[in-house]
Protein backbone atom coordinates (compact mmCIF):
# COMPACT_ATOMS: atom_id res chain seq x y z
CA UNK A 1 0.00 0.00 0.00
CA UNK A 2 0.78 3.51 -0.41
CA UNK A 3 2.83 5.95 2.59
CA UNK A 4 0.06 8.62 3.88
CA UNK A 5 2.61 11.26 2.53
CA UNK A 6 1.87 9.09 -1.36
CA UNK A 7 -1.61 9.04 -0.49
CA UNK A 8 -1.89 12.65 -0.47
CA UNK A 9 0.17 13.18 -3.20
CA UNK A 10 -2.40 11.11 -5.44
CA UNK A 11 -5.27 12.94 -3.61
CA UNK A 12 -4.90 16.09 -4.57
CA UNK A 13 -3.85 15.10 -8.08
CA UNK A 14 -6.77 13.36 -8.57
CA UNK A 15 -9.93 14.39 -10.96
CA UNK A 16 -12.55 13.70 -8.68
CA UNK A 17 -15.55 12.86 -10.44
CA UNK A 18 -19.46 13.56 -10.09
CA UNK A 19 -21.31 10.15 -10.65
CA UNK A 20 -24.91 10.22 -11.35
CA UNK A 21 -27.18 6.94 -11.26
CA UNK A 22 -30.65 7.63 -12.63
CA UNK A 23 -33.46 5.45 -13.67
CA UNK A 24 -36.79 3.57 -12.93
CA UNK A 25 -35.04 0.54 -12.57
CA UNK A 26 -33.75 -1.17 -9.17
CA UNK A 27 -30.13 -0.94 -8.84
CA UNK A 28 -28.88 2.81 -8.48
CA UNK A 29 -28.38 2.67 -5.05
CA UNK A 30 -27.12 -0.63 -4.98
CA UNK A 31 -24.40 0.97 -7.71
CA UNK A 32 -23.68 3.64 -5.35
CA UNK A 33 -23.20 1.40 -2.60
CA UNK A 34 -20.65 -0.63 -4.82
CA UNK A 35 -18.32 2.42 -5.56
CA UNK A 36 -18.14 3.07 -1.56
CA UNK A 37 -17.01 -0.63 -1.28
CA UNK A 38 -14.61 -0.62 -3.83
CA UNK A 39 -13.59 3.39 -2.75
CA UNK A 40 -12.91 2.34 0.54
CA UNK A 41 -10.75 -1.15 -0.39
CA UNK A 42 -8.54 1.36 -1.89
CA UNK A 43 -8.04 3.50 1.26
CA UNK A 44 -10.37 6.05 0.64
CA UNK A 45 -12.39 7.55 3.24
CA UNK A 46 -16.23 7.49 2.46
CA UNK A 47 -19.32 9.01 3.61
CA UNK A 48 -22.92 7.78 2.76
CA UNK A 49 -25.58 10.77 2.98
CA UNK A 50 -29.01 9.26 2.41
CA UNK A 51 -31.61 11.88 1.80
CA UNK A 52 -35.46 10.75 1.58
CA UNK A 53 -34.63 7.58 3.42
CA UNK A 54 -35.07 7.68 7.30
CA UNK A 55 -32.62 6.47 10.26
CA UNK A 56 -33.31 3.31 11.91
CA UNK A 57 -35.68 3.79 15.44
CA UNK A 58 -34.00 3.94 18.63
CA UNK A 59 -34.33 1.20 20.84
CA UNK A 60 -37.83 0.46 21.67
CA UNK A 61 -38.94 2.59 18.85
CA UNK A 62 -41.01 1.11 15.57
CA UNK A 63 -40.60 2.94 12.21
CA UNK A 64 -43.20 5.47 11.67
CA UNK A 65 -45.85 5.31 8.85
CA UNK A 66 -44.45 6.20 5.44
CA UNK A 67 -40.44 4.55 6.78
CA UNK A 68 -39.05 1.63 5.67
CA UNK A 69 -36.14 -0.02 7.45
CA UNK A 70 -32.33 0.73 7.22
CA UNK A 71 -30.41 -0.84 4.49
CA UNK A 72 -28.66 -4.05 5.33
CA UNK A 73 -25.40 -2.34 3.52
CA UNK A 74 -25.44 0.48 5.74
CA UNK A 75 -25.47 -1.68 9.25
CA UNK A 76 -22.40 -3.74 7.49
CA UNK A 77 -20.79 -0.40 6.62
CA UNK A 78 -21.40 0.59 10.11
CA UNK A 79 -19.79 -2.49 12.20
CA UNK A 80 -17.14 -3.23 9.61
CA UNK A 81 -15.30 -0.48 9.16
CA UNK A 82 -14.35 -0.45 13.30
CA UNK A 83 -12.13 -3.62 12.10
CA UNK A 84 -10.65 -2.37 9.18
CA UNK A 85 -6.63 -2.22 9.03
CA UNK A 86 -5.27 1.41 8.42
CA UNK A 87 -4.33 0.32 4.85
CA UNK A 88 -8.52 0.38 4.47
CA UNK A 89 -10.59 3.47 3.97
CA UNK A 90 -12.80 4.52 6.35
CA UNK A 91 -16.50 4.67 6.19
CA UNK A 92 -19.56 7.02 8.05
CA UNK A 93 -23.17 7.54 7.32
CA UNK A 94 -25.92 8.94 8.06
CA UNK A 95 -29.76 9.45 7.31
CA UNK A 96 -31.58 12.71 7.10
CA UNK A 97 -34.60 11.89 5.45
CA UNK A 98 -37.97 10.48 6.79
CA UNK A 99 -39.42 8.35 4.39
CA UNK A 100 -41.84 8.45 1.89
CA UNK A 101 -43.41 11.83 0.84
CA UNK A 102 -46.94 11.70 1.25
CA UNK A 103 -47.70 8.39 0.18
CA UNK A 104 -47.67 4.76 1.48
CA UNK A 105 -48.84 5.33 4.95
CA UNK A 106 -46.69 8.85 5.41
CA UNK A 107 -48.41 11.26 7.61
CA UNK A 108 -45.83 13.50 7.70
CA UNK A 109 -46.82 17.47 7.19
CA UNK A 110 -44.31 17.98 3.92
CA UNK A 111 -42.91 21.07 5.34
CA UNK A 112 -41.20 18.02 7.80
CA UNK A 113 -39.90 16.90 4.68
CA UNK A 114 -38.71 20.21 3.28
CA UNK A 115 -36.94 20.84 6.51
CA UNK A 116 -34.99 17.58 6.82
CA UNK A 117 -33.73 17.88 2.87
CA UNK A 118 -32.70 21.24 3.48
CA UNK A 119 -30.83 19.66 6.64
CA UNK A 120 -29.38 17.30 3.97
CA UNK A 121 -28.45 20.17 1.80
CA UNK A 122 -26.51 21.67 4.89
CA UNK A 123 -24.83 18.70 6.27
CA UNK A 124 -23.38 17.99 2.69
CA UNK A 125 -22.02 21.29 2.39
CA UNK A 126 -20.13 20.56 5.51
CA UNK A 127 -18.93 17.30 4.46
CA UNK A 128 -17.24 18.42 1.48
CA UNK A 129 -16.04 21.62 3.32
CA UNK A 130 -14.29 19.48 5.99
CA UNK A 131 -11.98 17.94 3.12
CA UNK A 132 -11.66 14.80 5.00
CA UNK A 133 -13.27 12.39 2.77
CA UNK A 134 -12.07 11.31 -0.88
CA UNK A 135 -15.49 10.15 -2.35
CA UNK A 136 -19.01 11.05 -0.45
CA UNK A 137 -22.12 9.35 -2.15
CA UNK A 138 -25.69 11.40 -1.97
CA UNK A 139 -28.00 8.70 -1.95
CA UNK A 140 -31.24 10.01 -3.26
CA UNK A 141 -30.14 13.08 -3.68
CA UNK A 142 -31.89 13.76 -7.16
CA UNK A 143 -35.34 12.03 -5.46
CA UNK A 144 -35.61 14.83 -3.42
CA UNK A 145 -35.41 17.35 -6.18
CA UNK A 146 -37.85 14.96 -7.90
CA UNK A 147 -40.32 15.00 -4.29
CA UNK A 148 -39.67 18.99 -4.82
CA UNK A 149 -37.97 19.20 -1.48
CA UNK A 150 -35.36 20.77 -2.63
CA UNK A 151 -34.12 22.81 -6.20
CA UNK A 152 -31.97 21.75 -8.95
CA UNK A 153 -30.01 24.83 -8.08
CA UNK A 154 -29.58 23.32 -4.46
CA UNK A 155 -28.11 20.32 -6.26
CA UNK A 156 -26.03 22.13 -9.14
CA UNK A 157 -24.03 24.39 -6.12
CA UNK A 158 -22.92 21.14 -4.51
CA UNK A 159 -21.89 19.42 -7.59
CA UNK A 160 -19.84 22.77 -9.18
CA UNK A 161 -18.31 23.81 -6.16
CA UNK A 162 -16.62 20.35 -4.72
CA UNK A 163 -12.99 20.68 -4.65
CA UNK A 164 -11.44 18.93 -7.88
CA UNK A 165 -9.91 15.95 -6.10
CA UNK A 166 -13.39 14.57 -4.23
CA UNK A 167 -15.32 12.29 -5.94
CA UNK A 168 -19.28 12.64 -5.53
CA UNK A 169 -21.71 10.42 -6.59
CA UNK A 170 -25.40 10.72 -6.35
CA UNK A 171 -28.54 9.01 -7.31
CA UNK A 172 -32.59 9.34 -8.60
CA UNK A 173 -35.24 8.82 -11.25
CA UNK A 174 -34.89 11.62 -13.63
CA UNK A 175 -32.12 12.93 -15.89
CA UNK A 176 -32.64 16.53 -15.08
CA UNK A 177 -30.60 18.69 -18.39
CA UNK A 178 -28.53 20.61 -16.20
CA UNK A 179 -27.91 17.94 -13.41
CA UNK A 180 -26.58 15.73 -16.30
CA UNK A 181 -24.59 18.25 -17.41
CA UNK A 182 -22.66 18.68 -14.47
CA UNK A 183 -22.04 14.83 -14.13
CA UNK A 184 -18.83 13.30 -15.58
CA UNK A 185 -20.63 10.04 -15.30
CA UNK A 186 -23.50 9.16 -15.99
CA UNK A 187 -25.85 5.93 -16.14
CA UNK A 188 -28.98 5.15 -16.55
CA UNK A 189 -30.94 2.25 -14.94
CA UNK A 190 -33.68 1.18 -17.12
CA UNK A 191 -36.44 -1.09 -15.57
CA UNK A 192 -37.22 -4.47 -17.90
CA UNK A 193 -38.92 -6.34 -14.89
CA UNK A 194 -39.19 -5.81 -11.32
CA UNK A 195 -41.39 -8.39 -8.73
CA UNK A 196 -43.08 -5.69 -7.35
CA UNK A 197 -45.85 -5.74 -9.98
CA UNK A 198 -45.96 -9.51 -9.83
CA UNK A 199 -46.84 -8.54 -6.07
CA UNK A 200 -43.54 -9.86 -4.70
CA UNK A 201 -42.54 -7.47 -2.20
CA UNK A 202 -39.19 -6.37 -1.36
CA UNK A 203 -37.07 -8.82 0.23
CA UNK A 204 -34.48 -8.47 2.60
CA UNK A 205 -30.85 -8.99 1.55
CA UNK A 206 -32.09 -8.08 -2.06
CA UNK A 207 -33.75 -4.86 -1.86
CA UNK A 208 -32.80 -3.66 1.69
Amino acid sequence: MDTKEEKAKLRLARKGLNIFYYGKGKGKTTAAMGVAARALGAGMNVYILQFVKARRPKDGQKLAPGEWPLSSEILFFEEATKYLPEDFGKIETDQLGLGFVGILGDRKERSVHIEQAKKGLEEAKKLIASDKYDVIVLDELVSALELNLISEGDILDILNSKPKHLHLVYTGHDPFAGILEASDLASEINMVKHPYYKGILAQKGIDF
